[in-house]
Parts: structure tokens; C-alpha cells; sequence
């Protein structure tokens, strides 16, 4: 039996419905070995990039300190800036047409985590149900396998 995931917010769902903004985010615990092609998942609520990170990264700070770049998918997102604050200081965000869609890289100084991005328009049971997946332990399935049940 795998050790539980490491969930950093309340069920997604139940975010929404009491207007808490914390991001939507489940992660493989810090002590699972490296597998699969994702660390965990993300649940934006928009594709405004700029409006979404600041939570996400203000999260992901314990686990990476302070996070130097954000890279992604041109295609997943609305037009972005090239940077952002957060935290300490200015987090330049990267679009790319060859990072995999459906992802977004979170860099710090000496650690990366490649989250998996669930659609913001996923149903709350797909929504819960794939960043649970997402962030188990010994989830080595592909991004697009991952993403398979948002579509269906």
C-alpha cells in the first residue's frame, strides 16, 4: 500500500463552492521515488496564467523556496506576460510550443516539479478524481492517459 498523497488545499469541489481561492493542487510526497512523468496536478480555474500562479507558486514555495521560472505550453494558456512577482522577488514565465500540453514546469534554484493541468472547465468529479491520480505515489501514467478522463 502507497502512502497517502500529500494534498495541499481541501477537495477541490468544495473549494469552489465556499470561494476559497487556495490553489487546487496535489502533489507525490516528497519522499516517493522520482516515477511517472508528473510530481502532481494542478486545477486552475481560468487560463489566465498571471492571475492563477501567484497561489500556486506562494504553495509550492515550502517544497521549492523560491521559485525561479515558470515554462508551458503556448497553447494551454491566454497571452502571459514574461514575468510575474511572487514571493521574494520576479518569476519569469516561459511559453513554449514544444513543452508537453497539459503541463507546466515549476523551477526553483536547485529542484524542479512538472505539474499536470487539469482543464479549468473539468466537472468537479473529473477535476477530484484526476489530480488524485496525479498525485499518488506510484502514478507513473502519461500526461495524456492522465488527461484521457478529462475529455471523456
Amino acid at each position: 500500500m502507497s502512502a497517502p498523497t500529500t494534498h495541499l488545499t481541501t477537495t477541490p469541489s468544495a473549494a469552489d463552492t465556499d470561494g476559497d481561492r487556495a490553489p487546487r493542487l496535489t502533489l507525490k510526497p516528497e519522499s516517493a521515488t522520482v516515477s511517472g512523468y508528473v510530481d502532481g496536478g494542478w486545477w486552475p480555474r481560468s487560463r489566465d496564467l498571471g492571475a492563477e500562479l501567484p497561489a500556486l507558486l506562494s504553495r509550492l514555495a515550502d517544497r521549492l523556496g523560491p521559485v525561479e521560472r515558470v515554462s508551458y505550453h503556448l497553447g494551454d494558456w491566454d497571452v502571459a506576460d514574461k514575468s510575474i512577482r511572487s514571493g521574494r522577488g520576479l518569476v519569469r514565465l516561459s511559453g513554449f510550443r514544444s513543452q508537453a500540453g497539459g503541463t507546466i514546469d515549476v523551477l526553483g534554484h536547485r529542484q524542479r516539479i512538472t505539474l499536470l493541468v487539469v482543464p479549468s472547465d473539468a466537472s468537479a468529479q473529473t477535476g477530484d478524481r484526476t489530480l488524485a491520480t496525479a498525485g499518488r505515489r506510484d502514478n507513473a501514467d502519461t500526461v495524456a492517459s492522465l488527461l484521457g478522463a478529462t475529455a471523456s
